[in-house]
């Protein structure tokens, strides 16, 4: 049966006499009560007197002309729902608008708020070394602020800008070269705020002896160009705002006139969760362009974890990436990551529990299939995120429900505290997969139904048909608190059918089929110890890619 993907075209481009476009969001994304709209009108109607109306409020002195077709305006102030902006020509051509506005805390499309969320933006420290909070509301909120740090020529470091007492700029800042050749001061400025519960970053160049950004006002220092960084990680990814972005300082991309963003959200080890770092992406890029400008462009960049994020949203949210740039990269965290683990610790069991000494390690790694033998149990390790109950008698790092709040502990679930707080990567994304009817449990797309574990060892004469029989007929499978059990496990269906239709499963046919993708690779399989970021999960991008496009 045919099922839909999260791809959509979003394009709202019109060449029609009037128009009018959402540039900061879609119209039917807006968050926070502002959206920068952008009118077009052809020459020939230029002459027209011009009427621009929200909700039947007159907003027609507010607009900024950017050029002899073009204006632009920043509304603010919108209620919560549906609004309705129409221009209209005094010879009686009009257009209109609907815009829904969404609060500055979300949610936009990630569905009901997780409860419990820890506000941690008193242990965020700023670019300046200080403290962010404490926050002031559920929502995490704390007043957005604005710093300056600049780059120390001698010591090449950020450091705090303060004007000296005769109000002098520092005499260690390094001066960098705009793309017209112009020397400029090495200053930036860094805002930080929070949107979607998140704390966000944005840095640009930015002397603050001149006028303050705005859309149409925008920094001499800035390229036009944006970059949104990430964050890796998974575990213990869930309930908590977060102390981390993906990092906005960085040198190399400042010098050169880049602007960059990131929030705490969109690191994967504070929200494993690729639907809420879709919609943090989404409400933090529209956040960026009503006080800086439209980009130019906008790449994502980030290893593991974000590559998650770079590759899903690219492909499920056409527009709000224009190209990606990932290494130590998966496909998405559900098909890839996840099913590997469960497969490993499924073999890890086998080899040491169920049927110890009937595999030498050189068989186990060919029936795993991993570059080398301590992978197996590496990845067995990794596994813990899909693992709700805590066991402090287990080993350190597969004891399972791995928070990484204090306050969580307490609230764990556990066979004496059924509605506690499931600590697993299912569990932070109910929303998408459902609950068991009757319980707080997520359902699960997982499935190792059908595997035949080992088949390419046995086929090249590697095992014994013995061992492969015994081995597929003993590994059984996980229960939903992820204990053995001699049955495989079977997928919920109305799990497996919304990841696939959601886009927790990358299909690649959608936005992916027409954004660059620049995917630098670090061959990780032969490392010492193990390594979860195997290069197959590259090759299965790949794959993914040529079977909705017929290339790559």
């Amino acid at each position: 049966e045919t099922v839909t993907t999260a791809g959509t075209n979003f394009a709202d481009a019109s060449d029609a006499q009037l128009s009018l476009r959402a540039i900061s969001t879609k119209p039917w994304l807006v968050t926070g009560g502002d959206v920068l709209i952008e009118l077009r009108i052809t020459e020939n109607l230029s002459a027209q007197t011009l009427s621009l109306k929200l909700n039947d409020l007159d907003v027609s002195t507010q607009l900024v002309r950017v050029s002899s077709q073009l204006q632009q305006i920043l509304l603010s102030d919108l209620p919560l729902g549906d609004s309705v902006l129409r221009a209209e020509l005094s010879g009686g051509l009009a257009q209109q608008l609907r815009l829904t506005n969404y609060p500055i805390s979300g949610p936009i499309i990630s569905g009901e708020h997780e409860t419990p969320f820890f506000c941690q933006a008193s242990d965020f420290i700023t670019v300046t070394g200080a403290p962010l909070g404490p926050s002031t509301n559920s929502s995490c909120y704390v007043p957005t602020q604005v710093d300056y740090v600049y780059w120390a020529a001698d010591e090449e470091i950020f450091k705090p800008y303060v004007l000296a007492f005769d109000r002098l700029p520092p005499t260690d800042v390094a001066q960098v070269f705009d793309e017209s050749g112009d020397s400029i001061p090495f200053i930036v400025r860094v805002e930080t705020g929070v949107v979607n519960r998140a704390i966000y970053e944005i840095a640009i160049l930015h002397d603050p002896a001149e006028p303050a950004p705005t859309p149409w006002v925008t920094s001499a220092g800035w390229n036009g160009k944006l970059v949104y960084t990430h964050g890796g990680g998974c575990r213990s990814g869930w309930y908590q705002q977060g102390t981390s972005t993906g990092g906005v300082l960085r040198e190399g991309l400042l010098a050169r006139g880049y602007a960059l963003v990131s929030s705490s959200l969109n690191v994967f080890g504070q929200n494993c969760n690729d639907l809420l770092a879709s919609e943090t992406h989404i409400m933090v890029k529209e956040r960026f362009i009503e006080h800086y400008g439209e980009p130019v462009y906008t790449i994502a960049t980030g290893v593991s974890g974000g590559s998650y994020q770079s590759h899903q949203t690219a492909d499920n949210y056409p527009g709000v990436f224009d190209g990606i740039i990932v290494g130590l990269s998966f496909p998405d965290v559900t098909s890839a990551t996840i099913f590997t683990l469960a497969d490993a610790r499924l073999l890890h069991h086998y080899f040491n529990d169920v049927a110890p000494d009937t595999f030498s390690e050189e068989e186990q790694r060919l029936v795993s299939g991993f570059g080398v033998w301590d992978s197996i149990a590496n990845l067995a390790r990794g596994a813990a995120r899909l693992d709700p109950i805590f066991e402090p008698s287990a080993e350190l790092e597969q004891q399972g429900g791995e928070v990484s709040v204090t306050a969580l502990e307490a609230l764990r679930y556990d066979s004496t505290n059924q509605n506690g707080v499931r600590a697993t990567v299912y569990d932070h994304t109910a929303n998408v997969y459902g609950m068991v009817p009757g319980t707080r449990i997520a359902l699960r797309p997982l499935d190792n139904v059908g595997v035949q574990y080992g088949l390419a060892a046995l086929n090249d004469g590697s095992i014994t048909v013995r061992q492969f029989l015994d081995l597929n007929r003993d590994i059984g499978g996980f229960d939903r608190d992820l204990n053995h059990v001699p049955e495989r496990h079977q997928a919920d269906i109305e799990a497996a059918r919304s990841a696939i239709e959601s886009g927790r499963i990358l299909d690649g046919g959608a936005g992916l089929a027409a954004t660059p993708v620049i995917d630098y690779r670090s061959y990780m399989d032969a490392r010492e110890g193990g390594d979860i970021h195997m290069i197959v999960h590259q090759y299965s991008t790949r794959q993914r890619l040529m079977e909705a496009n017929g290339h790559a």
